[in-house]
C-alpha cells in the first residue's frame, strides 16, 4: 500500500491554450502601460517598468492562488472573465499598496485608471478570441475527444447532455456504457461494460466518465483494472452528488486527494476581496447616513424610554456569538432563550419603531457590525439565538447558514423571504436561499444584491 510519504504531488499539465493565455495576459499588461506611457508622453523606463513587473508578479500569483490558468473547457466563458477580472483587479490594487511605500513612485491616479481599463479591455477581448478560437478548432475536428458514461448516475447523463449541446468543446459523446436493466434500455445506451472495454482497447474511445454509485465499488475496481490495459483516460465522478453540497471541489491533503462537501467559499483570496468590499461599502454608507443615524437616534429617544441601541446575541460565522446592533424599536428587548418574533400590529412596537422596521431603518446601525468585521453588507440575515436552535433541527444543512458572516442584506430579501417566518416551510425558503448564495457567490453577485437591495429590499410587505 502507498503510503503519503511515497506519494507524490500530482504535477500539473499545462496545456497549449493555458500558454497561450499566459502569454496573452503578459503581453497586453506591458502593452497596455506602455501604450498609456505613449499617450501621456511619459518615459517607460525604471518607474514604470517596476510598476508592470510588480503588478506582474502579483498577477501571477494570485492566479497560481486561485488556479487561475487550468483548463476551462467546459465553463461558461463569463465564468472565466469574471476571474480575470478579478484577478486584474486585485493585482492593480495590492501593487499600487506595496509601490506606494516607495518614495521614488509617483505614478498618479489617471495612469493607473487608464492602465486597468485599456488592459481589461484587451484581456477580455483576448481570452475571448482564445476561446471562441479554440472553439471553432474543435468544431472543425481539431483537438476533439471521443467519450463515454459508464453507470447511471443522474449527473453522468447531464453530463453526457452539456457535452451534446455544446460542440464546441470538442467533446462527441459514444454514449452511456451499462448493464441492461430490465424492462430495455434507453436510446442513449451504447453497450453493457465488457463492451466498454472492448471499444476502449480498439481505441474508439478517449475518455471515461465513471459515474456509479459508492455501493458499486466492486464493479468500480473490476472496471477501472479492465480499462488500464487501454489507452484512454479514466475519470471517476464521486458519487457524492446525493448530499446537500455547499461548496464543493476538489483538493489535496498531503497528497490525498479530498472532495469536501461542506466547505466556505470565503478561504484564501476570496475572504480578503469580501473583507475590503466590506470596508470600503460600509465606510461609505456611515459616511452618507450619518445624519440620518443621529436623526433616528433622537426620535428612538425622545419616542419611549429606553436606550437607543438595542444589542441582540445573534450567531455569526462558524457559530460564534456576536452582538448585532438594531435601532430600539420595541418596549421590550428580548435577548433570552426564548424570543417572539414580531408580527402585524406586535403591541410592543413603539410608534417610531413601527416606521422603523416596514423601511428597514433599524438595521442601519449594523453598518458599524460590517465595519468592525462582525457581519458583511450581504450575507444571510442573522437570526435570534433561540430561533437558530429551534431550526437548526428541523431544517437540514440549517447552521451551514454559518460558513459566512451574518449580512444585512442577502439573496433570500431580495426574493421576497423576509420577515415573520410563521411556517416552517418559509424558513426552509429563506434557508434554501441563503445555502443557494453561498454556493453561488461572487464579488459580481454581491454587487448584484447590493443593487437590488436599493430598489427592492427596504421597504416589503413582510415587514413588521
Amino acid at each position: 500500500m502507498t503510503t503519503l510519504k511515497k506519494r507524490e504531488r500530482s504535477k500539473t499539465n499545462a496545456s497549449l491554450i493555458s500558454m497561450v493565455q499566459r502569454f496573452s495576459d503578459i503581453s497586453i499588461m506591458f502593452v497596455g502601460l506602455w501604450l498609456v506611457c505613449r499617450i501621456n508622453a511619459l518615459p517607460f523606463f525604471y518607474v514604470y517598468l517596476l510598476m508592470a513587473l510588480m503588478t506582474l508578479v502579483v498577477f501571477q500569483m494570485i492566479g497560481g492562488i486561485t488556479d487561475f490558468y487550468r483548463s476551462w473547457r467546459g465553463v461558461r466563458i463569463s465564468t472565466e472573465l469574471l476571474m480575470l477580472l478579478q484577478n486584474w483587479t486585485l493585482s492593480l490594487v495590492f501593487s499600487a499598496g506595496l509601490l506606494a511605500f516607495n518614495d521614488d513612485f509617483k505614478a498618479s491616479f489617471g495612469i493607473w485608471l487608464s492602465w486597468y481599463l485599456l488592459s481589461s479591455t484587451g484581456l477580455v477581448v483576448c481570452r475571448s478570441c482564445i476561446r471562441y478560437g479554440a472553439g471553432w478548432m474543435r468544431n472543425h475536428g481539431y483537438n476533439t475527444r471521443r467519450v463515454a458514461i459508464a453507470g447511471t448516475l443522474p449527473v453522468g447523463a447531464e453530463l453526457m447532455e452539456s457535452f451534446r449541446n455544446e460542440p464546441w468543446l470538442g467533446f462527441e459523446v459514444m454514449g452511456v456504457y451499462h448493464d441492461p436493466h430490465p424492462g430495455g434500455v434507453p436510446p442513449s445506451w451504447a453497450g453493457n461494460f465488457d463492451q466498454l472495454v472492448e471499444d476502449a482497447r480498439a481505441g474508439k474511445i478517449h475518455n471515461v466518465y465513471i459515474a456509479m454509485a459508492m455501493k458499486d465499488e466492486v464493479h468500480i475496481r473490476k472496471l477501472v483494472r479492465s480499462l488500464s490495459d487501454t489507452t484512454c483516460s479514466v475519470m471517476l465522478i464521486p458519487d457524492v452528488f446525493t448530499f446537500n453540497i455547499l461548496h464543493s471541489r476538489t483538493d489535496e491533503v498531503n497528497g490525498v486527494p479530498v472532495v469536501p462537501l461542506f466547505d466556505t467559499p470565503l478561504n484564501g483570496v476570496n475572504r480578503i476581496i469580501k473583507r475590503i468590499e466590506d470596508i470600503v461599502l460600509s465606510s461609505l454608507i456611515l459616511l452618507l447616513i450619518s445624519p440620518v443615524l443621529c436623526a433616528i437616534a433622537l426620535a428612538v429617544k425622545l419616542s419611549s424610554p429606553g436606550p437607543i441601541i438595542f444589542r441582540q446575541t445573534r450567531y455569526g460565522m462558524d457559530g460564534r456569538a456576536i452582538k448585532v446592533w438594531k435601532f430600539r424599536s420595541m418596549r421590550v428587548m428580548e435577548n433570552d432563550a426564548v424570543v417572539t418574533q414580531a408580527t402585524k400590529g406586535d403591541p410592543r412596537v413603539t410608534r417610531v419603531g413601527n416606521f422603523l422596521r416596514r423601511t428597514s431603518l433599524d438595521e442601519l446601525p449594523q453598518f458599524i457590525n460590517v465595519f468592525m468585521g462582525g457581519m458583511s453588507i450581504v450575507g444571510p440575515r442573522p437570526h435570534a439565538v433561540a430561533h437558530n436552535e429551534q431550526y437548526r433541527s428541523l431544517i437540514e444543512g440549517y447552521m451551514l447558514r454559518h460558513k459566512v458572516k451574518p449580512g444585512i442584506t442577502g439573496w433570500a430579501q431580495i426574493n421576497g423571504w423576509r420577515g415573520e417566518t410563521d411556517t416552517l416551510e418559509k424558513m426552509e425558503k429563506r434557508v434554501e436561499y441563503d445555502l443557494e448564495y453561498i454556493r453561488e457567490w461572487s464579488l459580481w453577485f454581491d454587487i448584484k444584491i447590493v443593487f437590488l437591495t436599493i430598489f427592492k429590499g427596504f421597504v416589503n410587505k413582510a415587514a413588521y
